[in-house]
């Protein structure tokens, strides 16, 4: 069995998407079982202003009937609620709903970011174009396609856990 998965999408575009192949067909999976994952990638320390905003919930746009998989790549959106304010900032279309020049362009990278890479790489001149989609909005997608593994794992028997080990140069004590 070999998965693949692949995410498209930007931070303030209108949605994420993640397709996954390599799943069998008729593996138990529903909505729920992937928005689970998606609520507790919220929660945390340190969480921005976004996750107010956003209350992210999976849709199934292709892959699975009847709440089984068909065998088939599987398609997951996730909206941006946030979309509405960003339109004209990220609109695809070159004049924007509402009309004018693009919003929010950034010309300067910003240092400890990939800002000056993607410009590099990619040959732009708005590192908003790099940033939208290296951000971490875009690990929405990847939950959602590691909530359909963990799925998966578990029909086989397969439990996933972690623990912390060593913090900093402090090593956790072991039973």
């Amino acid at each position: 069995m070999h998965i693949r998965f692949t995410t498209a999408g930007e931070s303030h575009g209108k949605s994420l998407v993640a397709t996954l192949e390599g799943v069998p067909a008729g593996l138990t999976l529903l909505q729920e079982d992937v928005n689970v994952d998606l609520r507790r990638r919220m929660m945390g320390y340190g969480r921005g202003a976004r996750m107010k905003i956003e209350s992210d919930a999976v849709e199934f746009l292709s892959g699975v009937r009847a709440g089984e998989t068909l065998g088939s790549p599987l398609c997951m959106q996730i909206a941006n609620k946030d979309w509405d304010n960003w339109m004209d900032v990220m609109s695809p279309d070159p004049d924007p709903p509402r009309a004018g020049p693009r919003r929010r362009r950034l010309t300067r990278p910003r240092p400890g970011h990939v800002d000056m890479v993607g410009i590099l790489k990619y040959d732009r001149t708005d590192a908003r174009d790099i940033l939208e989609r290296a951000s971490a909005r875009e690990t929405a997608a990847r939950v959602a396609c590691g909530a359909v593994c963990r799925k998966l794992l578990e029909v086989l028997g397969i439990e996933i856990g972690s623990h912390v080990v060593e913090l900093g140069s402090v090593r956790a004590a072991l039973p």
